[in-house]
């Protein structure tokens, strides 16, 4: 957009000289800035404005600037382009949502305490057999990641599919109403951010208003297998349709077959294709109806479809196997992890088969709550000492799980590493793992167990 029809957006005063400059992309980062960008300069933890001159010499051909703060530019810098505004992210949210509708593209809204992220790409591959596509990068999913999601559309995009997160009340009543989705999906509810909602029914009123911006012609899609879910989309206006394991769904799995690559399943809807997802754990089938659903609400061949989920692009460290330096097989999920995702992930790591050893490497989950140590010491139902054959766990909160193991493991096959303390956790477990071995690593982001799994792989 030209820089003049970016300043009418926001209504902020132009001059002439604003309709020859054009602006190609939005940034709030000056690592990542591209020569012909809108800077966006943020008020966080560093003030966005300290950045300004920095952004400039970067490539930036015009900035905002936010009215509460002075300006420090040097005379050289007086006569930048320069938008004022009462509040950078609400102008930057703002600036989406006319971009948004200039571009006027079909809006699929993701949301779940779990296999949100998944299920996005699974929607995006099936769609993109019909449209041009555009889809949440990495998890670019709250306040600030979704507007830059929109204003990273491509000029020709028809349909664009974003991730929304949350922990706390508010923030997808938000985002839906800034997005307003031609169709919205909750993948199922889980513990994730309990500490901030106290109970899953919280979790699912608060999913729940992923349908607040809703068009009124659009449609909902949710897990029918959850009760919580069910119950609650009985007040949804538009059309609500459910997928699911269990009989009564509008899209049902069945004979679900998996190995640690791979899984299959048939959909009773067209019982005459097979499904095949490459993808440890059956509980992604779940993901997969998701996708199916939305693809069939868009009429998308299921031939297509088929052939979609078979090759979609999954975001990097989503159970995503690779391979460490001594030749081991490790799965990485390392983007984040909660009690639901934990214990699936580790049921179907326990299960994949080796002419080795498995070991297993936890860290933290975080925002539990007062319900923090009985969830990681719960984990230990789904270790068994049979098929495990070392525990390696990072942090403090999982202390409660190392005590819940006393007993079922002996005392030498489970150690615990404070988070500051990778180092020796990574001397420890390359001590133990040959090439024939298998290693699972999964802990909250905060955590940084990534920093474990690059060390592995150097």
């Amino acid at each position: 957009m030209r820089l003049a029809e970016i300043a009418k957006a926001l209504q902020v005063q132009s001059v002439d000289e604003w309709e020859q400059i054009v602006v190609t992309s939005v940034s709030f980062d000056t690592r990542t800035l591209k020569p012909g960008a809108l800077f966006i300069p943020l008020v966080g933890e560093n003030d966005g404005h300290d950045y300004v001159p920095k952004a400039i010499e970067n490539g930036a051909v015009a900035t905002l600037w936010q009215n509460d703060h002075d300006k420090v530019f040097d005379d050289e810098n007086d006569i930048f382009p320069t938008l004022s505004v009462e509040d950078c992210l609400q102008a930057l949210q703002d600036l989406a949502g006319y971009y948004l509708h200039k571009i006027n593209p079909k809006v699929v809204a993701v949301t779940g305490s779990n296999g949100k992220t998944t299920t996005k790409d699974m929607i995006a591959a099936i769609l993109k057999t019909q449209f041009n596509v555009q889809k949440t990068h990495a998890n670019f999913n709250n306040h600030i990641g979704v507007p830059m999601t929109i204003l990273g559309m491509e000029p020709n995009t028809e349909a664009l599919i974003v991730e929304m997160g949350m922990d706390h009340f508010g923030e997808l009543d938000r985002l839906s109403r800034l997005v307003e989705p031609d169709v919205a999906v909750i993948t199922m509810i889980g513990e994730a951010h309990i500490e901030f909602f106290g109970t899953r029914d919280k979790i699912a009123d608060a999913k729940m208003e992923i349908t607040h911006g809703l068009k009124e012609d659009g449609a909902l899609f949710y897990n029918g297998d959850e009760p919580l879910l069910r119950q609650r989309a009985q007040a949804v206006e538009q059309a609500t349709y459910t997928f699911g394991s269990e009989e009564g769904n509008d899209v049902q799995a069945l004979n679900v077959v998996g190995d640690e690559y791979s899984t299959s399943f048939r959909v009773k809807n067209w019982p005459e294709y097979n499904f095949v997802i490459h993808i440890l754990g059956t509980y992604n089938v779940g993901n997969a109806l998701a996708a199916l659903s939305v693809g069939n609400h868009f009429r998308i061949p299921v031939e297509k479809m088929v052939e979609a989920l078979s090759n979609f692009d999954l975001t990097q460290n989503r159970t995503q196997w690779v391979q460490g330096n001594q030749g081991e097989r490790i799965l990485s999920d390392v983007y984040n992890s909660n009690p639901t995702a934990a214990k699936m992930v580790l049921r179907a790591f326990s299960r994949v088969k080796t002419n080795g050893r498995r070991f297993v490497v936890l860290g933290d989950m975080l925002e539990l709550g007062n319900l923090s140590d009985q969830m990681h010491a719960d984990l230990a139902g789904v270790l068994d000492p049979e098929r495990v054959t070392e525990v390696f766990l990072c942090g403090k909160k999982v202390a409660a799980l190392a005590e819940n193991l006393t007993g079922k493991f002996s005392s030498t096959r489970v150690h615990l590493y404070p988070a500051d303390h990778k180092d020796e956790l990574i001397s420890a477990l390359r001590k133990s793992i040959s090439a024939d071995d298998i290693v699972m690593l999964k802990g909250s982001h905060g955590i940084h167990l990534e920093k474990v799994l690059e060390a592995l792989r150097k």
